[in-house]
């Protein structure tokens, strides 16, 4: 019996050694630290074959500018302004809120090179903001998908009164939780829609124009007289959303919001197509029905 209590005393005892020998050997261990985040692409490194329609050179002459902001996910936020002289009307041009209409993000690029490159001369000059991405997350993921990385529908995280139990309502039982229409936690709880709430802050938009797809219509919310048609688009006011863009910016702020919906989501119009909707906005832009800087829509 004592010799096999001593044997096992000592097997413990070689254990223990053999475990503190494993620990005081780790513990010298040199932890290599993290790499540093990568520096981000050019975005045009990143649009280039991914947009539909959009070239290099088309891509390089937006001139786009970080602006800061950055996606859920740490991808830069771009913009690019046109600043006519002595502007008095201000107008925001944003595409791909929903990253799987890739096709608004190329239109928005078409039209920035026709209000840089072909300057028309309206009765008020304009001052034109172009955010032509505002969810590279979705776009840039493979497949592209709606919402964001975080999974929120972005246009249904804006601000709008009662945002709390209105958007919770209707994605539960409109959508029936569609996780494609998350509207997200709390509004603005997306660092994407705070940037485009921030813009719309600072910069003062007379005119929000937001491009998406794939419905073939044209939508307005807010004040003024609506515009009939762009292009082959003509309008078909399809209602307003809790937390979307057109109830927030035109409903509640009394901004004019269009919103252009294009047939594909995939690919652009012709060429000749987008040039038409971009004079069909400006002639109406012109027009004294379109109200534009006046808060009464006059």
């Amino acid at each position: 019996m004592r010799s096999a209590i001593a044997s096992s005393v000592i097997a413990g005892a070689m254990l223990a050694a053999a475990a503190f020998a494993g620990t005081a050997a780790a513990e010298p261990r040199i932890r290599t630290p993290r790499p540093a985040p990568a520096a981000a692409k050019p975005p045009c490194e990143e649009w280039v074959g991914r947009l539909p329609n959009v070239s290099r050179k088309l891509c390089d002459a937006a001139q786009l500018a970080a602006t800061g902001a950055r996606s859920f996910k740490g991808v830069p936020l771009y913009r690019a302004d046109v600043p006519g002289q002595a502007a008095k009307l201000r107008v925001l041009v944003v595409g791909a809120i929903h990253g799987d209409e890739l096709s608004s993000a190329s239109v928005a690029l078409h039209w920035l090179q026709l209000a840089r490159e072909e300057p028309v001369h309206l009765a008020q000059p304009v001052h034109w903001r172009f955010v032509p991405m505002l969810n590279p997350d979705g776009v840039l993921a493979r497949p592209p998908r709606r919402t964001n990385a975080n999974g929120v529908d972005l246009n249904r995280n804006f601000p709008t009164p009662n945002w709390e139990q209105e958007a919770a309502t209707y994605w539960e039982k409109r959508t029936r939780k569609d996780p494609r229409r998350w509207p997200g936690p709390k509004p603005l709880s997306e660092p994407e829609s705070r940037f485009l709430y921030e813009q719309m802050t600072s910069f003062k938009p007379n005119l929000i124009v937001a491009v998406h797809a794939p419905y073939g219509v044209l939508d307005f919310d807010g004040p003024s007289v609506p515009p009939s048609k762009l292009g082959r688009l003509y309008l078909d006011q399809v209602g307003i959303f809790p937390g979307s863009l057109g109830n927030y910016g035109g409903v509640h702020k009394g901004i004019p919001v269009v919103t252009v919906e294009l047939p594909n989501a995939l690919r652009t119009p012709l060429d000749a197509e987008m040039r038409q909707m971009w004079l069909d906005l400006l002639r109406w832009m012109s027009e004294k029905g379109a109200g534009l800087g006046d808060p009464n829509g006059r």
